[in-house]
């Protein structure tokens, strides 16, 4: 997705403007969201979403960090195309008509100096939910490949299947799905590199 489409405007204008915030956008080649099924209980299913945008402000200063993400939900991939084309029916992410996902936090809770989760809230398939993802690291600093300032971390939590009625495969497939989001962003004004490790 090459440009903001306007949902994913009307999403990121829940970020409050600060005068001392600054603003990053996600930089795509280092930013993905991976989630995780329990099988039968004895295997994990694993699949990821290849598609997304976002935007991030932080201020360490002001214990601010606020996350806006969109997700193509047709995007969604397992390695399997059969099962991709499942995960994609009505009985699951139902893509044709919630093509989109959003995650859109407004708060953090902090120790000191360090944000140890994200609260926000998830809208899949049209419902949402309040969601907290666990930030199991975050750091900014100078970048070589950018020439820039990036910011970044790892995030993690949990969601119910049954929160948005996709409830198809149970009882062999958990409810919970585990979620693992890996962010980098750069500040809006950063240009992007010509080639990303």
């Amino acid at each position: 997705m090459s440009t903001w489409n306007p949902l994913f405007l009307l999403a990121s204008a829940l970020i409050s403007p600060l005068a001392m915030a600054q603003d990053y956008r996600l930089e795509l080649a280092h930013t993905s969201i991976h989630w995780e099924v329990l099988h039968m209980e004895t295997s994990t299913i694993r699949g990821r979403f290849d598609r997304l945008e976002g935007q991030v402000r932080f201020d360490p200063a002001a214990q601010l960090l606020e996350v806006g993400i969109v997700v193509d939900t047709s995007s969604v991939s397992t390695g399997t195309p059969a099962f991709d084309t499942v995960l994609r029916g009505t009985s699951l992410l139902s893509t044709r008509d919630h093509p989109q996902a959003f995650f859109t936090a407004r708060r953090a809770r902090w120790e000191g100096s360090v944000p140890r989760e994200v609260l926000g809230e998830i809208t899949l398939r049209g419902v949402s939910r309040p969601l907290t993802l666990k930030t199991v690291r975050w750091k900014c600093g100078f970048n070589l490949l950018f020439r820039s300032q990036v910011c970044g971390g790892d995030l993690e939590g949990t969601l119910s299947r049954a929160d948005f009625d996709m409830q198809f495969g149970g009882p062999f497939a958990a409810d919970q799905v585990q979620l693992r989001i890996q962010v980098e962003a750069l500040p809006l004004a950063a240009p992007a590199a010509a080639s990303s490790p």
